[in-house]
């Protein structure tokens, strides 16, 4: 494997780059050893934050904006999408309050509060 990533894990936005297998990677180009973790896991096994919106039933054309309390795995973003999409709220909620639990591992909490 010969990859080239830029890192998002700072502002920096080191440019990486990674070579070898899955068992041996190694990464160059990194400033910090967070960029070097970054690199592997998205070459072994990515994750996400999901961000998204999901409809506040009992106020016309309302909807409040959601995000994974954690990063879940990439493969399973269509997955959560749909969990959201089906997910329906009742106001006044506040910022922080769980919507939806254990969604492969992560909360899906509201990120605003709606009166």
């Amino acid at each position: 494997m010969n990859r080239t990533l830029t890192c998002i894990i700072c502002p920096r936005g080191c440019t990486l780059t990674v070579t070898g297998e899955k068992g041996a990677l190694t990464v160059t180009g990194n400033s910090c050893p967070k960029g070097e973790q970054y690199a592997v896991d998205e070459c072994t096994h990515p994750v996400r934050t999901v961000t998204s919106v999901v409809r506040v039933y009992n106020r016309e054309d309302t909807m409040v904006s959601v995000k994974t309390s954690s990063p879940i795995p990439k493969e399973h973003i269509f997955d959560v999408m749909n969990a959201i999409h089906a997910a329906r709220v009742r106001a006044p909620i506040a910022a922080g309050t769980v919507i939806l639990t254990d969604v492969y591992g992560a909360d899906v909490v509201a990120t605003k509060s709606v009166d």
